[in-house]
């Protein structure tokens, strides 16, 4: 892991941004990956399987500008905190769609050389379930919202709460790391 991560989180275990993106453009998003789930597997990669469902959901392509904008703009928020280019970094990403009932389980993503992750929330109901950042000192939970990037140190455990809403609940994930890095 690079020396900038643990520096840009000393101060605060995470940093929440606003995207820039509408309303009515987060929701197109909300529809496209729920169109892109129901009709157009052969699109999407699944993984991390853990409480009978894929925690992590892949896009093998992207045919959504507004999901273009989104990632790109993660992107450069990403390249702002770490005073870098965006051409310098890459960016991997997924989607969690959380049913009712669903959690996600207590992880990391410090795998490779990532310089910090980050989840945005797109479709946020009511009790759908918290992100929770497990520090040295405290867990700290964080209430979603829509139109929210929360970014972090990939070194720190965090897990989603039950959603305990009657609807589901759709983010998206990401990992930000240096432009060679092929394992993102």
């Amino acid at each position: 892991m690079s020396l900038v991560t643990p520096r840009l989180f000393s101060q605060t275990p995470y940093i929440r941004r606003i995207s820039q993106l509408s309303a009515s453009q987060l929701s197109a998003i909300d529809r496209y990956l729920q169109q892109q789930l129901e009709q157009n597997a052969n699109n999407l990669k699944k993984t991390h399987y853990f409480h009978q469902r894929f925690e992590n959901i892949y896009l093998k392509t992207i045919q959504n500008t507004d999901l273009e904008r989104l990632l790109e703009e993660s992107l450069g928020y990403c390249a702002e905190l770490l005073g870098m280019c965006t051409d310098e970094l890459k960016i991997g990403y997924w989607f969690n769609l959380m049913q009712p009932g669903h959690v996600t389980t207590l992880h990391r993503h410090d795998d490779f050389d990532e310089l910090i992750s980050g989840v945005i929330y797109l479709s946020v109901p009511e009790n759908s379930g918290d992100l929770v950042l497990e520090t040295p000192e405290q867990s700290i939970v964080i209430k979603p919202v829509s139109g929210n990037f929360i970014f972090f140190d990939p070194a720190t455990p965090h897990r989603v709460t039950e959603n305990r809403s009657e609807h589901y609940r759709l983010s998206i994930g990401m990992n930000i790391g240096p432009a060679g890095n092929t394992t993102l």
